[in-house]
């Protein structure tokens, strides 16, 4: 009898051990299927992106704010959760990547970007001497020779960390490699980082003057080599016409823009029409979240093309 219920009792334990690897077994399958299918939402998201991108063009190849679109989150249900998406122009901000000119293996320093970059910390009230470090440091990370700027650093510098770190010799993938590169830290990343983007190639953004907000004066000012100031860049924005500007000629000969002398390069990168845009979304579904950061590119004739895409927030 008792070897009896010895064995009873040592069938029951494998018994409730096997049930409980069933239980889990179904547990963690369902939650990959439930990751699974958020995530299929989240890339149906870039359609969604893609059509609405298309409708934004006013007809005559511009994009306006016409429709309260630039940032707003747009929530859509969906069976068992929600999906928020999100779409912004991508172009209000300084190209890390402009930097540098060339073709990769081969970048090098590119003045016209380092002079922006630095009239972007000046707007931003750095003072000259951490600008100048933030600009050489920041060129030493991404062109491919190992001869430091004047305030800069290279390989050598990035050795001495803990742990050793090296320099990347390429383009930036997004604005937030920033915090690896020597002299941005926390604080200067922060003030930094709503005015800064990583495109996809070493040109300087392509700004599109009919989307700029008002937080984005103080890309205006840059532009300008801070002879707007921002207050006045403010003022620019809110004097734009409510169906925007009908061409880069139609903003240029505003008496603001006539005083800052804007030199020819510059008012080449103006736009009435944005190229890239970032797409955010997240999705909650079934218990599992997803969230998806893209990048679209709208420069040619037909659907916008994607860039990148990441499965977490750009930071």
């Amino acid at each position: 009898m008792l070897t009896v219920l010895l064995l009873v009792a040592v069938m029951t334990v494998l018994l409730v051990a096997v049930l409980d690897d069933i239980r889990f077994g179904l547990r963690r399958t369902g939650n990959a299927q439930a990751l699974v299918q958020a995530q299929w939402y989240a890339l149906g998201s870039e359609a969604l992106a893609r059509t609405r991108i298309a409708q934004l063009d006013a007809g005559d190849r511009r994009t306006t704010l016409a429709g309260n679109w630039n940032g707003r989150p747009f929530v859509f249900p969906i069976d068992g959760g929600t999906m928020r998406v999100r779409i912004e122009d991508g172009t209000a901000c300084f190209n890390l990547n402009s930097v540098v000119e060339g073709v990769p293996g081969q970048w090098s320093r590119r003045e016209a970007g380092v002079h922006q970059y630095l009239a972007l910390l000046r707007a931003l009230e750095f003072d000259p001497a951490q600008a100048a470090t933030l600009a050489d440091a920041l060129v030493d990370w991404i062109d491919s020779d190992q001869l430091p700027g004047p305030a800069g650093a290279e390989d050598a510098a990035y050795a001495t960390r803990h742990p050793g770190d090296r320099t990347a010799g390429a383009l930036l993938a997004e604005a937030s490699e920033l915090r690896a590169i020597a002299g941005h830290d926390a604080a200067a990343y922060a003030r930094l980082r709503p005015h800064v983007c990583a495109l996809p190639d070493s040109t300087l953004a392509p700004v599109n003057v009919n989307t700029l907000e008002e937080e984005d004066a103080v890309v205006l000012a840059m532009l300008s080599d801070n002879a707007l100031d921002i207050a006045a860049a403010r003022r620019l924005i809110a004097t734009r016409p409510a169906g925007g500007w009908l061409d880069v000629t139609a903003f240029a000969t505003r008496p603001p823009v006539l005083a800052a002398r804007l030199s020819n390069p510059v008012l080449e990168q103006l736009r009435v029409r944005t190229r890239y845009f970032n797409l955010r979304t997240e999705v909650e579904y079934d218990g599992a979240e997803v969230v998806l950061s893209a990048l679209l590119d709208a420069g040619s004739d037909g659907p916008a093309r994607l860039v990148a895409r990441r499965w977490t927030h750009d930071e």
